[in-house]
């Protein structure tokens, strides 16, 4: 497993990371000993980050992952975030965040978070972001509870803006690198590498979409973007391709990030996403899926505040 400089930081991640909102039942009921197994067979294959975040499961996905850590913690790179709390549940003000996050610590069974994010930032005011949120998260990092801060969301204009007006340590976006959307690399991407900020893509398989069994039921994605996935994954069945494979493939590929998170739950799903890594890229039926998508390509839907959407 290939690991990499995340930015300026002295951290090393794995090429894919954990993405734990599976943990917490976000894409379907798991079972816990399987999830236990998945976090150990990762660290054998060299998967050493592992994100999450307390609106994960409401909880749920931050107290599997650490009970699976447990004394496993000093092979980990652990991040979660604060802000989030609920489906529309968002409080980013400093105390919230400060006092959230002794709440996941304690879950997560550690003293100490090797980043720490805001999470989805779009949905509050730049504002209290810039003045308030990353100020406190600052606070914690001299305290030695989070090695690092950053922030997450959807829209990469609002995370460049945030990280123009207050310097963070990485930034995580999700569903704007994917053979569904590239918008990443239009300007965050840039500005991340120029500033040394560490950048984290998530949704290789823009939540789901790029699976045969199709995306959640709350998935926010706009008819036509949902149509666009199930024409990817009948065009690669035809093909004998596995859509999932590919599309994590391709996402591994983007020069600019450090590390792409994908769900992962049980055993069978990381070594899917390892051997994933192993596949050379078929740039030839990239272009021939991304063209039968037609006007579907890059097509994002709102997420957040009017004033945070671009």
């Amino acid at each position: 497993m290939e690991h990499r400089k995340l930015g300026s930081t002295e951290l090393k991640v794995s090429k894919i990371g954990f993405g734990a909102a599976t943990l917490g039942n976000a894409y379907g009921a798991t079972d816990p000993a399987q999830d236990a197994r998945a976090v150990d067979v990762a660290l054998e294959q060299g998967v050493n980050f592992f994100d999450v975040s307390p609106y994960y499961g409401l909880t749920l996905a931050e107290t599997r992952l650490g009970a699976a850590l447990e004394g496993k913690r000093d092979r980990a790179v652990l991040a979660t975030k604060c802000g989030r709390y609920g489906m529309a549940e968002f409080d980013f003000s400093a105390r919230r965040v400060k006092a959230g996050f002794e709440e996941s610590l304690r879950r997560l069974r550690t003293d100490h978070v090797d980043l720490l994010l805001a999470h989805d930032c779009e949905f509050v005011p730049m504002q209290q972001v810039v003045e308030e949120t990353l100020p406190a998260l600052r606070e914690l990092q001299q305290q030695g509870k989070a090695r690092y801060v950053g922030i997450t969301g959807y829209s990469p204009g609002n995370l460049r803006r945030i990280a123009a007006a207050f310097p963070v340590d990485a930034v995580l976006n999700y569903c704007r690198y994917s053979l569904l959307n590239m918008d990443l690399n239009k300007a965050l991407a840039p500005f991340a590498q120029e500033q040394g900020i560490g950048l984290i893509n998530a949704s290789a398989l823009h939540m789901g979409l790029l699976t045969p069994q199709g995306g959640p039921e709350w998935h926010p994605a706009p008819a036509e973007v949902r149509e666009a996935a199930r024409t990817m994954v009948r065009m690669c069945e035809e093909r004998g391709v596995d859509v999932a494979q590919l599309a994590l493939r391709f996402a591994v590929a983007n020069p600019y990030v450090a590390s792409t998170l994908v769900g992962m739950a049980t055993e069978a799903d990381v070594l899917a996403n390892v051997r994933a890594l192993e596949t050379p890229l078929d740039e030839d039926l990239v272009r021939e899926l991304q063209a039968a998508v037609g006007a579907a390509l890059n097509r994002s839907w709102p997420s957040g505040l009017p004033e945070n959407q671009s």
